[in-house]
């Protein structure tokens, strides 16, 4: 319940802090922001199954997150920046609809 915990308190912070994001950044948050989903909804997934491990959701986080600005970034370099941010989404996506079927069987056992 954790991940989700901080995924709702930074969610609240956000709507009632209105940051502003630098636009140099700005091509980098929304794959950020679902490289974080993807690590939320991972350990979420593991804790109904019985294994999370803190370490574990943190690194996961993190890497996630680095692991998807680096391609946004190679791709802007190389031109080809929309074709690997969509290439990252699809996958993360994947991956997030995955752990919430996981959770939604686990929860519904359907």
């Amino acid at each position: 319940m954790i991940p989700a915990l901080g995924l709702l308190v930074g969610v609240v912070i956000g709507l009632l802090l209105h940051p502003t994001v630098p636009l140099w950044l700005q091509p980098y948050l929304p794959i950020a922001v679902i490289a974080a989903l993807d690590a939320v909804f991972g350990g979420v997934r593991a804790v109904l199954d019985g294994v999370f491990n803190d370490k574990v959701f943190v690194v996961s986080f993190l890497s996630n997150v680095l692991v998807a600005a680096f391609i946004v970034f190679l791709g802007d370099q190389l031109g080809v920046g929309s074709q690997l941010s969509t290439g990252v989404v699809v996958v993360l996506g994947i991956r997030i609809f995955s752990n919430v079927a996981a959770i939604r069987r686990h929860l519904f056992k359907a």
